[in-house]
């Protein structure tokens, strides 16, 4: 389906949904969060509302474009969105973001000091506030090849010891971005030279080792043993391993020369009737010893709030410090054709 399309769908499945809490009471207690799917743990929401004596009631979106199609169709009565960083940024510049009560942010002396260098559409974080930051990375079958017969670097792809049994992504921005950092240049180039360099060394080196760009289905597969290399994110590769099996099974790791990440942030949308309240939520998230019962509930590294790490109780997937030579994926705008163009003929040549 063409992205144009997906947009007209999402935007015709918004408008069914515009008013899902209009018609609620609004009796100033509640909070209204729309958030990714599977991404609030229940006991934290539970501990702020016994705390602030409040309700918090989630939606849940699938994707960036979905939220922000139903924003832009007329949803109201939404307090807090959860957006990525591209989106955040659109939001940002279009006015549809209010800023955050720096009285309130406490602690935001938490967050780690690299966030205000990656996020540089909102450094100081006066509309957006941290709450994930995650990158996808590479896995191996251990069962399948030597540990240690590998270099840990995204030229991996290209080692014929994987050609049948590998996969990478069905995301232009991240192996495009992978092709990009290996060749030196930054992962949000838009310079048809780089492009054009970045194509050839995914078509010649790494195509010919893949059986499929896979964005979904990857997990499974590599849990099953027919994939024995897969570029894309720890949390589908360990969530369909069986736990008792994952160090036996999985190497993931992310190159030290890093690749595109994301940054999921916490933003107070314009329209929210209950900011206060609202305020004091993405400051709660931000206390170590709520951030890390967030991140135990899916064994998350610990970056964004370092100091969470000394209260988690279960081992992360990997170290939060893998993410730091990562870059984020920032909006590129008009720029995006070219990425699609390049993709088009990545996907589709023999």
């Amino acid at each position: 389906m063409k992205i144009a399309s997906k947009i007209a769908v999402a935007a015709v499945s918004a408008l069914a949904a515009v008013g899902l809490f209009t018609s609620c009471g609004d009796d100033g207690k509640t909070l209204y969060l729309y958030n990714w799917t599977y991404y609030t743990p229940d006991e934290v929401l539970r501990d702020f509302e016994q705390e602030f004596d409040c309700k918090v009631k989630v939606d849940s979106y699938a994707s960036n474009e979905e939220m922000y199609n139903k924003l832009k169709a007329g949803a109201k009565g939404y307090d807090i969105v959860v957006p990525s960083q591209d989106f955040a940024s659109i939001m940002i510049a279009q006015g549809m973001l209010q800023k955050l009560d720096p009285a309130k942010q406490t602690n935001n002396s938490k967050l780690n000091p690299l966030l205000s260098e990656m996020a540089t559409y909102d450094p100081n974080f006066e509309y957006a506030s941290p709450y994930y930051l995650g990158a996808a990375g590479i896995s191996v079958n251990k069962t399948k090849v030597k540990e240690g017969s590998y270099e840990k670097n995204w030229n991996i792809f290209a080692d014929r010891q994987f050609a049948g049994h590998a996969t990478m992504m069905d995301d232009m921005r991240e192996v495009i971005g992978d092709a990009l950092t290996v060749l030196g240049y930054d992962l949000n180039s838009t310079d048809e030279a780089q492009l054009a360099q970045a194509k050839d060394l995914i078509l010649t080196k790494w195509k010919p080792n893949l059986v499929k760009f896979d964005a979904e289905g990857f997990g499974k597969s590599f849990a099953s043993g027919d994939f024995w290399l897969c570029q894309g994110y720890a949390e589908v590769i360990y969530g369909e391993v069986p736990e008792e099996k994952w160090e036996e099974t999985i190497d993931f790791f992310i190159p030290e020369e890093g690749g595109p990440s994301y940054l999921d942030s916490m933003c107070i949308l314009k329209t929210s009737k209950h900011p206060e309240l609202a305020n004091e939520f993405i400051n709660y998230i931000h206390r170590p010893e709520v951030y890390a019962k967030f991140l135990d509930a899916f064994h998350f590294p610990c970056f964004v709030v370092p100091e969470a790490a000394q209260y988690t109780k279960k081992t992360p997937m990997y170290e939060a410090s893998q993410m730091n030579n990562c870059k984020l994926k920032l909006d590129v705008g008009e720029n995006l054709d070219k990425f699609s163009t390049i993709w088009e003929e990545i996907r589709f040549s023999e």
